[in-house]
């Protein structure tokens, strides 16, 4: 199938290189005019490295025009970070055609913001958006044109906007990922699987004096205690009830199935923890004020969280104290300056009312 994919950062490489290897069209799209003309004198190659060894494979095209990466494409994905997907969803919004499906793994309700996007320049086409609990890889680039696949998701929860369209974006995403995608609804729900800013704010602020003390920490290995584990167990379970208070059901993915022996398999399917740290990869300098575990999970997929969570009517207390302690060492307000249902035009919406626009779209 013909793929573009958008961004110049690890995923949007694993995703690139991955795709080819399994021997998609793929095109590759990213701002930096370059690094784009250095990947093409490369001759548009990826070399993907996984536990198979390393393969060489060449892309369709690379390119700065987002137009020309989108022409034609069954899918577009887009696993860039969630702060960089207003910029990029309103270069993509005019360009959008009929059947084409937009997918953001993993998106923090950046599916509805593609969605308004290409509603805001009166492009009617029938388009699907939807988003998934986690990036579909866990990877590292090792070189400008080189990225290394630890770990490929094994169970892929995907919601979709509008819902009414999830059996044709379904079928489409599911060919790009044969036999790891799961319907989880809407696109909502699909947010609320987002595992980032459930595992990634007790570490990045539970951590923080190691973080600017050492010159490279392993949040993943040394930053990962019982202490911190039995936090990010309960900030779970903040997510999972306002989950159930809004109607979702089981399977909620909890973050304990990513660190269990045994059990019902997690996203990345079993052991995907040890082989994580035991990788290297994730061995790193980190800034703490910078870091997208911050400036990302925490400042906005936890603001949203919390404001899905007062609509749901469920209490947050965990969520609410990681955004004030995270703002705090940022020197921000991160409950005013985050992602929230306000932000996103939604706020002045009841429950029932934001669930039909969930269902039918604009």
């Amino acid at each position: 199938m013909k793929i573009a994919v958008l961004g110049g950062g690890n995923g949007s490489f694993a995703a690139a290189g991955d795709f080819a290897l399994s021997g998609h069209e793929v095109r590759l799209w990213r701002r930096d005019a370059d690094q784009v003309a250095a990947h093409r004198d490369a001759g548009s190659r990826i070399v993907v490295k996984d536990h198979h060894g390393r393969h060489d494979v060449k892309l369709a095209l690379v390119t700065t025009e987002i137009a020309e990466a989108a022409s034609g494409a069954e899918l577009i994905l887009c696993p860039a970070p969630a702060f960089a997907q207003p910029d990029i969803a309103r270069l993509l919004a005019p360009h959008l055609r009929d059947g084409q499906v937009v997918f953001l793994p993993p998106a923090t309700f950046g599916s509805m913001i593609f969605a308004q996007a290409a509603r805001d320049v009166g492009n009617h086409a029938q388009v699907s958006f939807a988003e998934t609990g986690t990036l579909p890889w866990l990877t590292r680039k090792h070189g400008p044109f080189e990225v290394a696949i630890t770990i490929r998701a094994k169970r892929l929860p995907v919601g979709v906007f509008p819902l009414d369209q999830a059996p044709h974006a379904l079928e489409v995403i599911g060919r790009a990922f044969p036999g790891a995608i799961e319907p989880c609804g809407d696109a909502l729900s699909g947010a609320l699987m987002n595992a980032g800013p459930i595992i990634h704010p007790p570490l990045i602020v539970m951590n923080a004096g190691p973080i600017e003390h050492f010159e490279r920490w392993d949040i993943h290995k040394e930053g990962t205690q019982a202490a911190i584990r039995r936090v990010t167990d309960a900030l779970d379970a903040e997510r999972i009830a306002v989950r159930e208070a809004l109607g979702y059901g089981a399977p909620h993915f909890p973050l304990a199935h990513h660190y269990a022996k045994e059990g019902e398999i997690w996203m990345y399917g079993r052991g995907s923890h040890d082989r994580l740290t035991d990788s290297g990869d994730w061995r790193e300098r980190i800034v703490l004020t910078e870091h997208r575990y911050m400036r990302e999970d925490l400042r906005l997929g936890l603001a949203l969280l919390v404001s899905v969570a007062g609509l749901a009517g469920v209490a947050t207390p965990l969520a609410n104290a990681f955004l004030a302690i995270g703002g705090a060492i940022c020197g921000e307000d991160f409950a005013q300056g985050g992602r929230t249902l306000d932000t996103l035009g939604l706020g002045n919406l009841s429950k029932a009312e934001l669930q039909t626009l969930l269902r039918n779209g604009f």
